[in-house]
Order: C-alpha cells, then sequence, then structure tokens
C-alpha cells in the first residue's frame, strides 16, 4: 500500500445506518487527505471467540465487504483474522503496530462505544487521547438512532428472527438479503408446484422467521427478479425437518444451479403452513405470486 489511510473501526455486521455513518466520514476524511478510505474488520464475531458461543450473525464476511464498498464507496476492506494473538494485543499495540505501522492510518473513525485491545480495555476516550498525541486524526461517531431507537446489529437481528424484514431494511439501510450457491432440492417443485432454486443456509447467519416472503433476487450476470421465498422445513411436502430457503423466481426461466444468487427480503407475506394436498399448496404458492407482483408494482415492499 502505498498511499496513507483513513481507517473506520468496527465488525460492520449487516452494515447498518449506524455503520453507515462511520464510512461516510471515513470516506470524507480520506477524500480531503488525499488518503485510501479503509475499515478495518475480522474474520469472525470477536464474542465467539472468546466465549466459544456461537453468534448468528446478519452477514458473512463477503457480504459484509461487499456492502461497505457498494453502499459507501470505501477503497479498501481488511479482514483481519481473530486469534489469540489479536485478543491479547494491547490496545497500544493494535493501534501503534498494527494501524498506524502496517495499515499507515493518518486519520480513524470509530463508533461511541468502540472497544479494543486485550480485555477490551480500549475506548473512544482513549482513542482520542492517543490519536492527538500522535498527530494522527480522529473521529468519534454518536449513536445513530431511529424512531428514537439506537441503530444496532443486535436489534436488527432481533427484527429479522422475528420476521420484521421490512422493518429491519429500515434500520440497514438496505434488504436483508441471504447468498449461496443454488443446490438441488427434490425436484418437486418442478413436476407438481413451481419451479424453485434452492439455498442451503450457513449455520452462522441468521434467518428470518419461518414463513413466506416477496424477494428480489441477484442473478449471476447482474439482472434482478423478483421472487417468492419460503424459510422453513416445507411440512406439506418434507418430513425430514430441514431447513431450506427455497425461491419461486417470477417469469423466469434458465438453470441456475451451482450458481451463486443472492435474495433480498422486502415484505413477509404469510406463515409457514402444512397443506392437505401438493395441489392446495399449489393454488397458495400462485396467491403468493400475484401479491408479491403487486408489492413490487406499488413500491409498498420499500416502505
Amino acid at each position: 500500500m502505498t498511499k496513507p489511510t483513513v481507517i473506520a473501526l468496527g465488525f460492520f455486521d449487516g452494515v447498518h445506518l449506524g455503520h453507515g455513518a462511520l464510512l461516510r466520514m471515513a470516506a470524507q476524511r480520506a477524500r480531503q487527505l488525499g488518503a485510501t478510505s479503509a475499515a478495518f474488520t475480522f474474520d469472525r464475531a470477536p464474542k465467539e471467540f472468546v466465549t466459544g458461543v456461537p453468534v448468528p450473525l446478519l452477514s458473512t464476511v463477503d457480504e459484509r465487504c461487499r456492502l461497505i464498498r457498494t453502499l459507501y464507496g470505501i477503497e479498501r476492506v481488511i479482514v483481519a483474522p481473530f486469534d489469540r494473538a489479536m485478543m491479547t494485543m494491547p490496545w497500544e499495540e493494535f493501534l501503534e503496530l498494527l494501524l498506524l505501522a502496517r495499515y499507515r492510518a493518518v486519520h480513524l473513525v470509530a463508533g461511541h462505544d468502540y472497544r479494543f485491545g486485550h480485555r477490551n480495555a480500549g475506548t473512544p476516550e482513549l482513542l482520542q487521547r492517543y490519536c492527538a498525541a500522535h498527530g494522527v486524526g480522529c473521529d468519534i461517531i454518536p449513536k445513530v438512532e431511529r424512531e428514537g431507537i439506537t441503530v444496532s446489529s443486535t436489534y436488527i437481528r432481533s427484527l429479522i428472527e422475528a420476521g420484521e424484514v421490512r422493518r429491519g431494511a429500515e434500520f440497514l439501510g438496505h434488504p436483508f438479503a441471504v447468498g449461496g450457491t443454488v443446490c438441488h432440492g427434490k425436484g418437486l417443485g418442478t413436476k407438481s408446484l413451481f419451479p424453485t432454486v434452492n439455498l442451503l443456509p450457513q449455520p452462522s447467519l441468521i434467518l428470518p422467521k419461518f414463513g413466506v416472503y416477496a424477494t428480489q433476487v441477484c442473478l449471476p450476470d447482474g439482472r434482478r427478479c423478483p421472487g417468492v421465498t419460503n424459510v422453513g422445513t416445507r411440512p406439506t411436502v418434507s418430513t425430514d425437518g430441514g431447513v431450506t430457503v427455497e425461491t419461486h423466481l417470477v417469469d423466469f426461466s434458465g438453470d441456475l444451479y451451482g450458481q451463486e444468487i443472492r435474495v433480498e427480503f422486502l415484505a413477509r407475506l404469510r406463515g409457514e403452513e402444512k397443506f392437505a394436498s401438493t395441489r392446495a399448496l399449489h393454488d397458495q404458492i400462485a396467491r403468493d405470486v400475484a401479491a408479491a407482483k403487486q408489492l413490487l408494482r406499488s413500491g409498498e415492499a420499500a416502505r
């Protein structure tokens, strides 16, 4: 890296509106200083590494990087391994040896509750004091609120898990999405229902509450296609209890097996149900498709 950097600091799970305030400031400072705008994050949740308890997340590392770059124009995303060496690194070394020496930081941006270094000893106040003593710029971004509620990944996770994907998008600043490689299902959709694409959810990511959603599918060629997505165990056609993300692409024909897609959740249509027959399920899916089309035409799904 030849140019100095302005670095936004955080884990950035979901890349929500609060993160956006940090990232916009980093991009602005980088332009002012003629530096490279960057974001510093970890490859896993620090809490999960420290406690050994899984922490379900809103986004994968790749999705975090994509959102940071495309939504906020950050030029470089630094994904550092969170391991024992990182966990036990004193906060002063984190700043001096890592951010300043290795990544040539000339300005740092952090949130009001940012903690760093061994045992989270580093605080925003210590960060400001250190930067002032070493000639490094520093911005501490206050909490971002919406409707009197602090925007946080924890709150947004609770919304998504409750199926409130539309409200979740309001706090994220973009739709919640699940991505992955299209895998083979049981072929029941093609035979007697509607053709679908299937994604196996990653265990590390949260899913919306079981049910049916109006969605938009981002295809490998860059096109976007409306969809109806079932999240759950498909009780009418399956008894194995396996959880899938199964999407009918509206007015689409083609083979997507083995390709990467991203499903953006726009609105919840109904809960998951067990129907008396595949014919009854077929008729309900037809109604779901009509409802999804209406939502997308009216723009209501985005509100």
